[in-house]
């Protein structure tokens, strides 16, 4: 086979014909050797591939997804200024999740959630809405500067004129806890 592919070579390329050794003359490497090669390219290769996968996929896991970050953070801020009460629900949901250190309750704060989520309370005009807001505010008023941040921006009236609804006690509870909580801080 070798020895055609020469002369095709040969008559392709019109120059001298080289000399190929056949396999049996050559005393350099045994098919185990060239076995052990391939395998030992096969893995080479296996690997370098493993490791473009994983960089693809942390790039991407970066940029599309951010969670817990201050990006996300700062969108779900964004989302309470939406008309759309579905998605200040979401927002509101979103800060509710975020706020369970006193870290993420300042980083809420300084982006302005706080007030965000009072003007979305003054303006909410179905249950759903005033009980995301209100349980958001609750989660965020466990840091005693961010519940000094609310009683200045005039957390208590806008908490103290949202409607008791019959059917939905969970608004009851989070506007009980939140008007104790600024009453122990002495805010009333």
């Amino acid at each position: 086979m070798r020895g055609l592919a020469a002369q095709f070579y040969t008559y392709l390329c019109r120059s001298k014909p080289r000399k190929v050794r056949s396999p049996n003359n050559s005393s350099s490497f045994s098919p185990k050797d060239e076995l052990s090669i391939e395998k030992d390219a096969e893995r080479k290769v296996g690997w370098l591939l493993k490791f473009i996968f994983a960089g693809t996929a942390t790039a991407v896991g970066f940029q599309l997804l951010p969670y817990m970050g201050d990006n996300l953070i700062q969108q779900s801020v964004s989302l309470l200024q939406v008309k759309d009460p579905l998605f200040k629900r979401m927002g509101a949901s979103r800060l509710a999740r975020f706020a369970i250190d006193d870290q993420r309750r300042k980083k809420i704060l300084e982006m302005g959630g706080a007030e965000e989520l009072l003007n979305m309370l003054s303006n909410a005009k179905d249950d759903q809405t005033r009980k995301a807001a209100l349980k958001a505010l609750s989660a965020l008023s466990a840091l005693d500067e961010a519940a000094a941040a609310l009683h200045q921006a005039g957390a208590i009236s806008v908490i103290r004129s949202v409607p008791d609804p019959v059917d939905n006690q969970d608004i009851a509870r989070y506007k009980s806890d939140l008007v104790k909580r600024f009453e122990d801080l002495r805010y009333d």
